[in-house]
């Protein structure tokens, strides 16, 4: 499989505006942010990305390691490259590596026109609490992703389906715990948003602005009602439309810095 056929495509755009490249929570698969596809502006490219392990890569053995993780995002993402403006949006420990990704872009002399980060605490803050941890047992682990409500559906009536899920849950919380961000790199120099929501155990609203520090460009906060996984659901629509400005914003901003335009 190539680099660019990682992404999940919700609908063709020829010659689009924008491309907005979605990396998704732990264990889970670009799938579960199509509805995005009907709640964006007609004109950008919705790439939803398949990490190694789960949906178009099934095959592929998942990632426990977040500098390789990165390293293959930025492949990815470079694989589709043809000038079209790039943003970058992750939730949870996608906002990790979409944010890190964004990074390693720049430094290609690709640098993204924002970077959106949800559902995790700043990269240089601990987070304010550790639910998941790779070495819990199968039952507790389940449990308490059920409380956050990150389980697919009737997980439990499908064994086979379950045992391969928490698999690919550990690889990731290991990449999460195998993050260390060198304190003294360079920060981004886009538009960053992150969104909060008002009972997110794991990424709370008050270490929100501690985003900040992660670049020299324009930062914004969005707060939401809800726990962890407050979008998915009937939100979704509300959630996505709050991004599209966001990301709209960021624009306007870049259209506004150049000379003419």
């Amino acid at each position: 499989m190539s680099a660019a056929d990682a992404f999940i495509r919700a609908r063709r755009v020829d010659d689009p505006e924008l491309r907005l490249v979605v990396v998704p929570h732990a264990g889970g698969s670009g799938n579960v942010y199509y509805p995005m596809s009907r709640h964006l502006p007609s004109s950008w490219d919705l790439l939803l990305l398949d990490l190694p392990g789960r949906g178009r890569r099934y095959t592929s053995p998942p990632l426990a390691d977040m500098r390789a993780i990165v390293d293959r995002v930025t492949d990815d993402v470079l694989s589709v490259d043809d000038a079209t403006p790039i943003a970058l949006f992750g939730h949870s420990l996608g906002a990790v590596i979409a944010s890190e990704t964004a990074r390693s872009l720049q430094a290609e002399g690709t640098a993204p026109v924002w970077v959106g980060v949800s559902g995790r605490q700043a990269p240089m803050l601990q987070p304010a609490n550790r639910l998941l941890d790779p070495s819990l047992s199968d039952v507790e682990l389940a449990r308490r992703l059920g409380r956050l409500g990150g389980l697919p559906d009737r997980l439990d009536e499908l064994p086979e389906f379950r045992d391969r899920f928490l698999r690919l849950i550990r690889a990731d919380l290991r990449a999460l715990d195998s993050y260390r961000p060198d304190p003294q790199r360079r920060p981004l120099h886009c538009p960053l948003t992150v969104f909060a929501s008002t009972e997110d155990v794991m990424a709370p609203p008050s270490g929100a602005s501690a985003w900040g520090r992660e670049t020299t460009g324009h930062f914004r906060q969005r707060v939401f009602d809800g726990g962890h996984f407050h979008f998915l659901g009937g939100t979704f629509p509300d959630f996505t439309e709050t991004l599209a400005t966001e990301i709209q914003h960021a624009l306007g901003a870049v259209e506004a810095a150049v000379p003419g335009a």
